[in-house]
């Protein structure tokens, strides 16, 4: 199963419609099984043009004024034995957290998560301590709070031994730089299997870029 995840859209805006995003974006959405929105969408037609290339599940975050089927404040999927929790921010969690784990039991109590997916923050994250992986795919249109430009989306790619999640930058904007950076990781039921940033293999995966807030909250 592949399921692309983005988060933070914030349309309209200076950009009107995600088609303004470009060809990479649809492309990654178009070879998705699943689509997982972080929220802060802010109009539900964000949702409907996203769903012309795979089921859609949303997050809803505090700019998110609408009530839509598709959207809930706590989103959970599972698929070839990989459970992912999704939720848009976590300012309302608890202050003294450190890692993904205990972030993933102060929302979901008991339920055991492999991946917890948060947006929010508009920075690309890929965290994985603990057994617990967590990813933010920043903002494919406001990246790391810049003015309006092209920023990155990720991806999660289930098989029944192996989880490989990417972040993927989607191009570049004339005059305004992606902050993005593409990283990856691949975790097997045993743990960390392998881990790359900006195309170099790393031993461990614990990374986010400068400026990103921490994970205590």
């Amino acid at each position: 199963m592949r399921i692309a995840v983005l988060s933070d859209t914030h349309m309209p805006s200076t950009m009107r419609h995600p088609g303004e995003l470009g060809g990479t974006l649809e492309e990654q959405l178009a070879s998705a099984d699943l689509i997982l929105h972080g929220g802060d969408v802010t109009e539900p037609s964000v949702l409907d043009w996203c769903e012309k290339f795979a089921p859609v599940r949303c997050s809803l975050g505090g700019h998110d004024h609408f009530e839509d089927p598709r959207c809930a404040p706590v989103q959970h999927v599972e698929h070839a034995g990989w459970r992912i929790g999704m939720v848009h921010d976590v300012e309302a969690i608890p202050r003294g957290i450190e890692t993904p784990r205990e972030l993933a039991r102060a929302i979901y109590g008991d339920a055991t998560l492999d991946v917890l997916i948060a947006g929010d923050s508009h920075y690309e994250r890929l965290e994985y301590r603990d057994g617990v992986l967590l990813l933010d795919p920043a903002s494919p249109s406001f990246p790391h709070h810049r003015t309006t430009r092209l920023g990155a989306i990720a991806l999660l790619e289930l098989d029944p031994d192996l989880l490989r999640a990417s972040i993927v930058p989607i191009g570049e904007t004339p005059g305004a730089p992606n902050p993005c950076t593409a990283a990856s990781v691949a975790i097997g039921h045993g743990g960390l299997v392998e881990a790359s940033l900006a195309g170099e293999r790393v031993e461990a995966m614990a990374w986010r870029p400068a400026g990103a807030p921490p994970l205590r909250v």
